[in-house]
């Protein structure tokens, strides 16, 4: 286990005193899952997240604002309220979303972002599609998968009322599940080895060894390299679907403005070769002021162009599109840089025909990730839910399952 749980959704401790999330994180209202995670354990939703309808607005405030209401309603009143489109392009899109609802929601398996949107204006994939497919897969949409794009799309923009409303967290990430799971796993009599790594994993007559502690079901916790690691002495095959991903970084620049309060929380910006970020968190006006008054997260996805060039020559550029494109006078002071933060292995690159590892590996050894098998992308979402379906592929027929914190159950994170 690391030395703090959370993963790639964590708050960062810097020497200087210093803590900052290690990326901005958003989650959707159609993250069922999560949000009932997060209750079990004692985390509040309604108090740690701050939930708004979706907005796709950039610095003028122009973009795509889904109102209140039913979903469908809501896009095609958001659609032709686009002031930023022309009548064409507008109809354009609804007619392309008829399309995609007719077909259920459903791509060719080769399938790129790009073929599903060919026709539609290079505005509106500009402004809408690309960012928007950056944001939910961390993939070009000339290398998405058009499936797994549909499959966000429906459980989002055509879900239930709320569904695709945005939930920016008010606190730092530790405190929106990790902090409050390992208070709930203590409390059940779980024994958290913090700072331990899993060195070695051997199969039993009935059970696993872990490092030199037997235990009858083992849940892989960790990330798809170090699971391909553990298993390939036992389930090379698994193993080599674990290893076969590729991966798209993300960059966080953090950005200190004291006193300065941006239209809106979360703003569109138009990302090119010298800029590098599609978006930028107000944090303070997500918080509704405290501490992360003036610290603004600009956030670049599919950012693997900007790690070859450095984080230094990254900062910089964020610096200078943070001064370009904002009107003058929006920053009450220059901003200034805090801190740049890189996720290289941030999400698998989502392509079509990607095959990846199911939930179980061997018997009761299972594993739980972003990354495993599933319908969405590499988001919370997704790694609640594999959660979920390890706990279910265990046989627990001859000892207690983890909600008991039984002894004879582990779950190997990294």
């Amino acid at each position: 286990m690391a030395y703090q749980l959370g993963g790639r959704a964590r708050r960062v401790d810097f020497s200087d005193g210093l803590a900052l999330d290690n990326g901005q994180h958003i989650l959707i209202g159609a993250y069922g899952d999560t949000l009932a995670l997060m209750r079990s354990v004692g985390a509040d939703p309604d108090t740690l997240l701050r939930r708004l309808p979706l907005a796709l607005v950039d610095t003028d405030g122009n973009g795509l604002r889904l109102p209140g209401g039913r979903p469908v309603p809501a896009f095609v009143r958001a659609v032709l309220g686009h002031r930023g489109w022309s009548v064409r392009e507008r109809v354009g899109l609804l007619a392309a979303a008829l399309r995609w609802r007719v077909n259920g929601f459903d791509a060719a398996a080769q399938a790129t972002v790009a073929d599903l949107t060919q026709g539609l204006s290079a505005r509106v994939l500009n402004t809408l599609i690309e960012p928007l497919c950056l944001a939910a897969l961390n993939t070009p949409t000339h290398q998405a998968s058009a499936r797994t794009f549909l499959r966000v799309l429906r459980d989002a923009l055509f879900g239930g009322p709320g569904s695709a409303d945005l939930l920016l967290p008010r606190a730092p990430l530790s405190a929106l599940l990790p902090d409050p799971a390992a208070r709930w796993l203590a409390a059940a009599g779980a024994e958290l080895r913090f700072g331990t790594r899993v060195a070695s994993l051997t199969a039993q007559r009935e059970g696993w060894f872990v490092n030199d502690d037997s235990f009858d079901a083992v849940v892989l916790a960790c990330t798809a390299h170090e699971a391909a690691r553990l298993t390939r002495p036992t389930a090379p095959a698994w193993a080599r679907l674990a290893a076969a991903f590729d991966y798209e970084p993300i960059i966080t620049v953090y950005l200190q403005s004291r006193g300065t309060r941006l239209l809106h929380p979360m703003t569109a910006l138009a990302s090119c070769a010298d800029a590098p970020a599609q978006f930028v968190f107000d944090l303070g006006a997500i918080d509704g002021g405290g501490p992360r008054e003036g610290l603004f997260a600009f956030v670049a996805s599919g950012a693997r162009h900007w790690v070859d060039r450095g984080l230094d020559v990254t900062a910089e550029a964020a610096m200078r599109q943070a001064q370009e494109a904002f009107s003058p006078g929006t920053w009450l002071e220059p901003p200034r840089l805090l801190r740049t933060l890189a996720e290289r292995r941030a999400t698998f690159l989502c392509v079509p025909g990607l095959v990846r590892p199911p939930t179980s590996v061997a018997s009761n050894l299972v594993a739980a990730g972003d990354y495993i098998d599933g319908p969405y992308p590499a988001t919370l979402e997704g790694a609640v839910r594999s959660g979920a379906s390890a706990i279910a592929a265990i046989d627990f027929s001859d000892s207690a399952p983890p909600a008991t914190a039984s002894s004879d159950w582990a779950a190997a994170a990294n």
